[in-house]
């Protein structure tokens, strides 16, 4: 059974923040909104976490997991990162932007790329997301809610409680999400690939794409 905590998407209540924040350190999955649409999320130590929210989710070990960062100080442990790829990031963080980069050795082998050594990284521009990461007190490792058969995300948090009410231990209500994926760039090669278009202008990286 999920517990259900109902916050304000500008001013969350702390207090609920950090009841979600313990039920994700002691293992349980949670769908949470962010600035592109609700996620799964667990806590990133969590072996049995991660692969309950792979059932969930409805995919394998060779679906890309994301981590959810407060900020840019937190991707130094888990990607390398050069002057230019940093300068892509700084620009598209925080914002509705997933980068792929090339894990360091710091991350479990068994959240990267099995045949890649990559990880999604990403900065959400969401009060709710941050404030809940901040009480977390590390990256959270994440995937769009799709439901298994479905193509578009989750965005109606009764929705999701409805549907997902025995299979998650919370549900972080802040009303509806933009319903809009992420756009992911791929940087761990020599050039940025646009894996796919979403939200995030590329405008806004000074990148074009035709």
């Amino acid at each position: 059974m999920s517990q259900y905590f109902e916050v304000h998407p500008e001013n969350p209540q702390a207090r609920l923040l950090k009841q979600a924040a313990q039920i994700l350190h002691g293992g349980g999955v949670a769908a949470i909104p962010t600035d592109s649409s609700y996620a799964l999320v667990c806590h990133l130590d969590d072996k049995a976490a991660a692969e309950n929210l792979r059932r969930i989710r409805g995919v394998d070990d060779k679906h890309h997991l994301t981590l959810l960062c407060r900020d840019l100080s937190e991707l130094a442990s888990y990607a390398r990162v050069d002057n230019k790829q940093y300068r892509l990031l700084k620009l598209g963080t925080p914002g509705p932007f997933t980068f792929i980069l090339e894990a360091t050795k710091e991350v479990p082998r068994r959240l990267s790329h099995p045949s890649r050594r990559t990880i999604g990284l990403r900065v959400p521009d969401h009060k709710v997301t941050q404030e809940l990461l901040a009480q977390v007190g590390q990256p959270l490792l994440a995937a769009t809610l799709i439901a298994p058969g479905e193509s578009q995300p989750m965005n109606d948090p009764d929705a999701i409680r409805a549907r997902f009410e025995k299979q998650l231990q919370a549900v972080v209500d802040a009303g509806a999400c933009p319903m809009q994926p992420t756009t992911v760039l791929d940087l761990s090669g020599d050039e940025p690939v646009l894996v796919r278009s979403g939200r995030g202008d590329v405008a806004r990286l000074g990148l074009s794409f035709e």
